[in-house]
This record gives structure tokens, sequence and C-alpha cells, in this order.
């Protein structure tokens, strides 16, 4: 008998996406819709506006829970504000996980107009200016985006910790942290991600050698027909 030949065999583009061995998949859900009534005293922790779900948000969490109920998770995190642990709590209980807070991706601090933006007039010429810089920190006292940025990295290491080895994780976020998740992933200019949608899903992946990829932005297939009944 000859010797035995190892064969090349090509990896054929056009199958599905498998997690490469090692891997850890970042699911990156945003909060629900929230109620906009004015804000009170009570619903502000650590200077944070913290307003609760709206009963569309309520449903969006619901088809949020349907959309991942078969995704085999090894971690759900919330952050410290009550809407993004609303949005977790159905699938956390579809799940049996206990949801982990995690600080560092809580929402951008807004400063001045935290729980206001964008509500005056007067807000207009600040967002336009806000946009065009990419940078949060024009609003008046809010967040240095160093600041921001060093601790969404930090954020995303502890959550991809705790898919060690390879896996998903879940984490119900924030619009902004989506977008600065992405920026950081993708290498992008600022705010090129900043619109994913309420109860929207972006989903990064860290391969084994550290790297971050981006596999999917601001999917809402889940919310088609969630409306609140009349």
């Amino acid at each position: 008998m000859g010797p035995l030949v190892s064969r090349f065999v090509p990896r054929d583009p056009q199958r599905p996406f498998v997690l490469p061995d090692g891997a850890v998949e970042v699911i990156l859900a945003r909060h629900g819709s929230v109620d906009h009534r004015p804000a009170r005293s009570d619903d502000v922790i650590g200077g944070h506006s913290d307003p609760d779900l709206s009963e569309l948000g309520r449903l969006q969490a619901i088809a949020l829970m349907q959309r991942l109920r078969d995704v085999t998770t090894r971690a759900l995190f919330v952050t410290s504000l009550a809407r993004t642990q609303q949005t977790a709590a159905p699938l956390a209980a579809e799940l049996g996980l206990e949801p982990l807070v995690e600080p560092d991706l809580r929402e951008v601090y807004l400063g001045d107009w935290e729980g206001v933006f964008g509500r005056h007039p007067d807000h207009e010429p600040v967002i336009r200016r806000m946009l065009e810089l990419g940078r949060w920190d024009v609003i008046p006292n809010a967040e240095p985006m160093e600041r921001l940025s060093q601790r969404v990295r930090d954020g995303l290491q502890r959550v991809a910790a705790a898919g060690a080895g390879g896996g998903t994780v879940v984490a119900v976020v924030h619009g902004g942290i989506v977008a600065e998740a992405c920026r950081q992933v993708t290498g992008s200019r600022p705010f090129a991600f900043l619109h994913a949608e309420n109860a929207s899903i972006t989903r990064l992946v860290r391969v084994a050698s550290g790297r971050w990829e981006l596999h999917g932005f601001n999917d809402v297939s889940h919310l088609a027909g969630v409306v609140v009944p009349a």
C-alpha cells in the first residue's frame, strides 16, 4: 500500500456560516421602545434617565424572545437601566437564565440633555454638529467619547469572556452602545451604525485569535407585524 496523501478540501464559500472553533458570538439586542412621558426624579439612575418600556416595547420584547429562544445561549447580559432588564425578562424566563448586569454597556450619558434629547427646537443645531463631528460630547456636559470608547471595549471583552471556548452570549443594550461597538469592530467612521432600531439584533463574532467581526446589523425581521392593538 502506498503512502497516504492528504487532500485539500476547499471551503464552500456559499455554505451557511458556522461558528469557528473557539469563536464567541455576541448578540447585541437593543432594548424595546420606551415610555416617553416626562421624566421624574425617581426615573434617574446614576444620572441616567431610566424610563420603562412602553406597551409596544413589551410586545417587542416578546418577539425578541421568540426569535432567540432556540439559540443555545451561555449567558444573558443586561445593563443597570430598566429598559434593558425589562426587554430581557421574557428571554431570561424562556431560557432559564439569570441576567448578569454589565454596567459598562449602559447608554451614553447625555449630560444636560439626559432624558430630553432632541425634544427642543434649539437642540437641532447642536445635533447637526454632533453628527458632523461624530462626538456625543458636543452636547453640553455629555460623556467624553474617549471614556465611552474605553468602557464599551472593556464591557464587550467581559461579555465575550462568558462564552470563552466557543458559544453564544446575548447582551441587551442601547442604541449608542451598538453604534460604538460596531465602530470599534469595523473601524468605521463614528456614528456609521447609529440607527439600530428598538429590539433589533446585531451579531458580532470574536474569533479565537481575538479579532472581532461584524456578522449582522439591525436585524428586525422578527418585528414584522408587532404593533399595539388599537
